[in-house]
């Protein structure tokens, strides 16, 4: 076996391995520290050339800063000036109703709604139908009130007003009750005479827009009579045998309106609130108007002994006469325009404060409630109120000769107990089982998750959900059926929030003062169309399928508009409370509006829109994406810019709505600037710059005050 053996390395070629390893590991950390230090110095070069860039861009924002805000304040003259033209409209809106001398009375002039209301108590045999007819106005008088109260600014309004207005809306619901169940008497009077050939029971059903009326007179007592169907509808009862036998007769009158719900207490701390107004501005009207008060008269006086001095050459009499009118005519319109300047300016910031209010949250969140009572800031009822009733039957029209005869209680409609409050005569326990009772849910009122039921609580004064028990609701018939201990009044009630915080939204314009809103939630999709001083709903899409609404195509003022929405089931709009029930983006209250007025102004030439980066920036910074959008077509893939706004500082962001990670740094070639109006127009096309300055102050008002009440930068 032949093998070379391996050669043995020296301890000379060792060290001299070791020492050229050792020189080459020096050598490689030297070159990397020398590229290293290169790179670090670069850095801190590339660093200070931002840095320097960066002070020089803030320095130029702040050297035209005030000149940026007092063109800004320019603009957003358009805020109070929409509130004096809602002034006027108000105004006009009350002189209309007295040249129109329908009959009708103001519902705001105290004398006559009371007479209106001492008239209407003395009509007391009125049919069911009579009463419904007479609703309809008394229901609009009600209505007036409300949107009164709603869009009356709070500065405007005072305690007595409050007072007077909530006190004639209470009246009124309370005698337009009292009266139907006046006229469910007298039409119970005549049970017998219109019974049924087949069952031998009385059963009418009345409907109207506004009140339906089922009732049924158990004029047989047929133990075996227990279930009771409506003709032509599903509505009905499951009764017990005892009801089955007894003198009753029941009644649901579905009004599609709510006035059981105690009526939300108006806030008239505003004063509070306009403290905010900088002192100097109130208290440079108050000199303004002293000085003009003093400077007309002493004008005059100097005018007038200049005059007298004047008199005595007679030959210039009548050319100085004419120097001196001009002279005070001047003087006159002179102060006349600093007094209005300076009450524009304290009317701006009146309005600037109102505005705030509108998206301040509440710092205690309610915590009276009572078990089982429904929590009115989380939860709304829907679709009217169902007044469930067992009634004595009174006594019946009988027949004499050619006479009708009929005893009238004095007492009026009387309930009837169940169950009864001693129960000692009863053999068997379950003698009073819960009644099942089927409703139909109003059309035109959204549920997008199955609506909860709860009863009135006459003596608590609230909602509450005990005493109902297997609730199941069928949303394709629109019917739900529960089994309720006690009867009284019922509604059914949703989630407030149910749409709330929203998935994205959109803000785009259709035209000249025309702008398109989409909201988007987890269960729908909600697009409203802004022109001048009104909104529309222009559609409803739920699982991505359109739903038709019978708001689709009306106009209405935003506060109305709101309104009406809301008593539809599509609450997309936050409350001072809603930040207890849902988890929302905080932003910083005056951050967000300083962004919503001036989204507001640039919405005539600009869309707008979610970006995600908004949740991630801080509170005291609101993201949108921009894209210039002077088309009334959509636009495919439109080109969004990111602006950040810290409510004095406006920015382009370098990144994008698709990066990976979020960067505040600034695009290249952009600058600072203290506005989003100033922003935009760095890179705005003179068509877009031309509409935002054109645009009409009521419809920037209105634009801003619907960002206001969806506070989509918050609640995204």
């Amino acid at each position: 076996m032949s093998g070379r053996k391996k050669k043995k390395v020296t301890k000379a070629e060792r060290l001299k391995q070791l020492q050229e390893e050792e020189e080459r590991r020096q050598k490689e950390e030297e070159e990397a520290r020398v590229k290293y230090e290169k790179e670090e110095m670069e850095r801190l070069e590339l660093e200070r050339i931002e840095k320097e860039k960066w002070n020089q861009l803030e320095a130029k924002d702040l050297e035209r800063r005030n000149e940026e805000l007092e063109e800004l304040s320019l603009l957003e003259r358009c805020f109070p000036e929409a509130e004096k033209l809602k002034q006027d409209t108000r105004l006009l809106s009350q002189w209309k109703h007295y040249i129109q001398c329908d009959g009708s009375p103001d519902p705001s002039i105290a004398p006559e709604i009371n007479t209106f209301i001492s008239l209407w108590k003395e009509e007391t045999n009125e049919t069911f139908e009579e009463v419904i007819a007479k609703s309809k106005l008394v229901l609009n008088l009600i209505e007036k009130l409300k949107l009164i109260l709603l869009e009356t600014p709070p500065y405007y309004l005072e305690d007595k007003n409050i007072i007077q207005y909530q006190g004639s809306i209470l009246e009124m619901q309370e005698l337009l009750h009292l009266t139907f169940n006046i006229a469910t008497e007298i039409l119970l009077r005549q049970a017998s005479t219109l019974a049924d050939l087949d069952s031998g029971n009385m059963e009418k059903v009345i409907q109207d827009e506004n009140v339906t009326l089922y009732v049924w007179a158990n004029l047989k007592k047929n133990p075996r009579y227990k279930s009771v169907r409506f003709s032509e509808t599903q509505t009905g009862f499951e009764i017990p045998r005892i009801l089955a036998t007894s003198d009753i007769a029941l009644r649901l009158l579905h009004t599609h309106y709510d006035h059981v719900t105690p009526l939300r207490p108006i806030s008239t701390s505003f004063q509070g609130h306009t403290t905010r107004i900088p002192q100097f501005v109130r208290d440079e009207v108050k000199s303004v108007e002293a000085a003009i008060s003093k400077e007309l008269p002493e004008e005059s006086k100097q005018l007038e002994n200049e005059s007298n001095s004047i008199h005595e050459e007679e030959e210039t009499k009548c050319e100085e006469q004419g120097d001196i009118e001009v002279q005070t005519s001047f003087v006159q319109e002179e102060s006349d325009a600093t007094k209005c300047e300076l009450e524009m300016k304290l009317l701006s910031e009146t309005v600037l404060s109102a505005q705030l209010l509108l998206i301040e949250n509440a710092t205690e969140k309610p915590t009276f409630f009572e078990d089982n009572e429904v929590d009115l800031y989380q939860f709304t009822t829907l679709g009217g109120v169902y007044h469930l009733d067992i009634l004595e039957l009174p006594p019946q029209y009988k027949t004499m000769k050619s006479w009708m005869i009929v005893e009238i209680l004095k007492e009026g409609l009387q309930k009837y107990i169940y169950p009864p409050e001693t129960t000692e005569d009863v053999e068997t326990e379950n003698a009073f089982p819960p009644i099942e009772v089927t409703l139909e849910v109003q059309e035109n009122v959204i549920f997008f998750e199955d609506p909860m039921v709860a009863r009135w609580d006459a003596e608590g004064k609230h909602w509450q959900t005990d005493g109902i028990s297997n609730v199941s609701y069928k949303s394709e018939e629109r019917l739900i059926t529960f089994s309720l201990e006690t009867f009284g009044p019922v509604t059914l009630i949703q989630d407030t929030h149910v749409n709330m915080p929203f998935q994205s939204w959109e803000l785009r314009p259709l035209g000249v003062n025309k702008v398109l809103l989409t909201v988007t939630t987890v269960f729908t999709e909600v697009q409203i169309q802004i022109k001048e001083n009104l909104c529309m709903l222009a559609s409803i899409k739920l699982s991505d399928k359109k739903h038709s609404s019978t708001l689709e195509g009306k106009w209405m003022t935003p506060i109305s508009f709101i309104f009406a929405l809301k008593e539809t089931g599509l609450n997309i709009f936050p409350s001072g409370h809603s930040h207890f029930y849902v988890i929302i983006n905080y932003k910083d209250p005056l951050v967000e509006l300083k962004a919503y007025r001036q989204l507001a102004l640039l919405s005539s030439a600009f869309a707008f829109g979610w970006s995600k980066w908004n949740v991630v920036c801080t509170s005291k910074k609101v993201i949108v994406k921009l894209s210039e959008y002077l088309t009334e077509e959509p636009i495919q893939n439109p080109n969004w810019t990111l602006l950040m706004f810290s409510g004095n500082r406006a920015q382009r962001l370098k990144i994008n709505e698709n990066s990976e990670t979020f960067s505040e740094a600034l695009k290249e070639e952009t600058e600072f600037h203290s506005t989003l109006y100033h922003m935009v127009k760095d890179f705005a096309s003179k068509e877009a710059m031309e509409k935002i300055k054109s645009s009409n102050c009521q419809f920037i008002d209105s634009v801003c005050y619907m960002l206001l009440s969806t506070r989509l930068l918050s609640y995204s």
